[in-house]
Formats: structure tokens, sequence, C-alpha cells
């Protein structure tokens, strides 16, 4: 079955990936969706097609807890023979659970994570395990668990190929999600939903069931369905759009703001530049400086590098001599101006506003835009309060945008 073939059984979707995985264009595979997105159908019908085309490989299939396997991934693979119709051609056996090829003696084997040593001590009668499917990744305990499992199963061959399937945990901040943004060249990132996905699979009624779903709680929809690192009830900025911002679209801003927020250390100096679009009520990050042990001048002399002498660069006040600094090295710096109740003010009008953030071009400002919380009490629970700590980049927005919370009657 070629790709094209499996492209329409699953939908449009997979094309790509099912045509990257024939062609081992990657060596890792990252699988995201929410419900109904046909990420492990797709991973179950793949792995037993590279098989067939590499003689000599088996497939090791794993979850986090051994007892879970039989009705989820080890169903799931058998279901996925009977779909490519080569179930006559496969043995399905219980103890060890495996499937086994009969023509060529080629296994998927399925194991729980729960015994590493199992894993390590996994012999194939012949060739070696070429193909590792990780299912339900967030439930592993990290990267170094999975990647001390690879360690076991790539070796002794030429080729492998890794899958790792998962729904995205509620908190951006699991270890799976922010994983899953860390560019790897030989790893492929793919996200699906139950959108793209044949209707007929996935019959009238779950359809009905996500309509509901998105009119009654469109967050627990976003999150369940579309597969979307919501929050955890306590993140301050909900409205973050995470994406690349192409040459394109910098091209075409025109309102330019500039802020900074002082430090050396341990304390960082922070620069951020960046575009509000007014009627659109949204800010796009364009780029960023988040340096230690960065001198004035030196910071001043990068910003001009850059080109960046096209709009004010609004700076913390609380360093009227660095602003100074800023201004002898020819740029148009300014202070801040600071009154009662301007950071809780800020920070809610920055937080009613659609943040645009590329994490290749502003890596730190994603960090502390997605990550940051509200207080917490003595039990943990969440206050009213914005803690500061981790928020040098959000500083340098909130006084790159004074200007139009002032032209707005009120001191930021």
């Amino acid at each position: 079955m070629s790709e094209i073939k499996l492209s329409t059984v699953l939908g449009p979707a997979f094309r790509n990936l099912a045509r990257d995985a024939f062609n081992h264009s990657h060596t890792h595979y990252d699988l995201s969706g929410g419900r109904g997105s046909l990420k492990s159908s797709c991973v179950s019908l793949l792995v037993p097609l590279i098989l067939l085309q590499n003689p000599g490989t088996h497939a090791i299939v794993l979850r986090k807890v051994a007892n879970t396997i039989r009705g989820s991934v080890y169903a799931q693979y058998q279901w996925a023979i009977g779909v490519l119709g080569m179930s006559a051609h496969w043995d399905a056996k219980l103890q060890p659970m495996e499937l086994i090829y009969k023509k060529t003696g080629q296994k998927i084997m399925f194991r729980g994570a729960d015994d590493p040593m199992k894993i390590k001590s996994i012999k194939v009668p012949f060739g070696y395990i070429a193909v590792t499917h990780f299912e339900e990744k967030d439930q592993f305990a990290g990267r170094e668990e999975i990647r001390n499992i690879l360690q076991s199963t790539m070796r002794g061959g030429a080729v492998f190929w890794n899958f790792e399937s998962y729904n995205p945990p509620i908190s951006r901040d699991n270890w799976a999600n922010r994983d899953s943004l860390e560019e790897r060249a030989d790893r492929m990132c793919h996200k699906s939903t139950y959108l793209e996905a044949p209707p007929e699979w996935l019959g009238e009624q779950f359809l009905l069931e996500a309509e509901y779903l998105k009119e009654t709680d469109e967050q627990a929809y976003r999150h369940e369905y579309l597969g979307e690192a919501t929050g955890t009830g306590g993140n301050v900025f909900e409205k973050l759009e995470l994406r690349e911002i192409t040459a394109k679209e910098i091209a075409s801003f025109d309102h330019i703001y500039q802020g900074v927020d002082w430090g050396y250390f341990p304390d960082p100096f922070a620069f951020i530049r960046l575009h509000y679009d007014r009627a659109r009520e949204t800010i796009y990050f364009i780029d960023e400086m988040y340096r230690n042990k960065l001198p004035n001048e030196a910071a001043a002399r990068e910003i001009k590098e850059k080109g960046y002498t096209d709009a004010y660069i609004t700076c913390d006040s609380a360093e009227p001599k660095s602003v100074a600094d800023f201004r002898a090295c020819g740029l148009p710096a300014k202070e801040a101006v600071k009154g009662p109740g301007s950071v809780d003010y800020g920070m809610k009008w920055l937080q009613k506003r659609k943040i645009v953030i590329d994490i290749r071009r502003t890596p730190h400002a994603y960090e502390e835009f997605v990550h940051y919380e509200y207080e917490r009490d003595k039990n943990g629970e969440f206050i009213s309060g914005y803690p500061d700590a981790e928020n040098h980049l959000i500083d340098a927005t909130r006084y790159a945008l004074e200007r139009v919370f002032r032209r707005m009657g009120v001191t930021a």
C-alpha cells in the first residue's frame, strides 16, 4: 500500500508524513493531536509496511505501563493489519505479546516501559529492531527515559524509525509539549485534528459531541479535540498564538515599538522589538536580546547594528544613568513613566491582546509568556498577583507599549 493509498484511508493530512517515512527522510517522527485525529491509526498502518519494505527488521511498540497494552496498541495494530488486508499473513501471540509476519518471521513486539530491564534484554531471532513506537509519549517520565530506551533499541542496524504519538497535556509547561517544540534536523513534527479525518471513520455521534463541547466550553474543546495546550488555569497569558512569523509579514509591519528591562547579572539585559496591530489588537514579537553581563554600550552598539533606530526604545526608569548611556550612543531612548498601579494595569492590558510568538525569532519571550503564571499561596493555590521573576521580556514589552496605554488616559 503506497502513501497515496494510505492518505485515502486516513485522509490527506497524513500524505506527506507517509511519504516522508517511506523515504526515510527523517529518523524521528512526533505526532500530536486531539481526540479522533488518527495519529495512532497512522503509525499502526505505517509500521507493518515499513517492515515489509525492509526485510530483516523488526519493530517494538511501547507504552509506559504494560497492563494497558492489550486493549490499546496491540488491538490497534491488529486493526491496522486488517485494514491493510493482511490479517491472514500475520500470527498474533499473547505470551509474549507479538505480531509475527509469517513469510519472514519479522516481529512487531509490544512491551511496557515499567520494567526497563526487559526492554534491554529483548533479543530478535535475526536482523535488528528498526522501528520503535512510543504510544502516549507524555506518559513517559521525560526525554531522558525515552532516550535511554532508544539506546537499547536503536543499535545493530543501518536505518531506524522512531514514532512518538500523544495527545498534548493541557499544561504548556509539560515536558512533552516543550520537547515537541525543540528543533531537530532529523525529526518531523506532525499535528492533526479530527477535522482532517474522514467523517465516516468518526461517526455522527463523535462529531455531535465535539460540536456540543465547542459551544459549551471552548477551552476544553480546544484542548480535547484540537490538541492544544491551553494552560493550567494559572497562566497569565491565555491569548497566545505560537507560530512562524514570516519575513513577508515582518516586511509589512509599520507600527514598531521597542522596550528594555535593565539587567546585568544574575538578571539579564532584556530588549524586545515588536509590532502592534491596533485594529486587530494583536502584538507580534519581531526580535529580542536577552543577555547576562552585557554592558550598556555593547547593547547599544548591537541594537544599532541591527538597524533598530527607527522607533523609540522605552526603558525601565529605575536606571536613568543607563537610559542616558543609550542616548549618548545615539539611540532614541526614553524612560518609562510609572505610577501607582502601573504594573497591574499594564499586565491586564497585555492579557486582553492576542500575542503572536515565533519561538525561532524570540525564544526567551516564548519561555516567559508561555510559562508565566499567577502567584500561589502557601497551599499552592493561585492568587491574584504577578510574580516578579522570569519576567524580564514581559516587563520590556510593557515598557515598549506604554505610550499606547497612556493614549487611553491611564498611566502605565
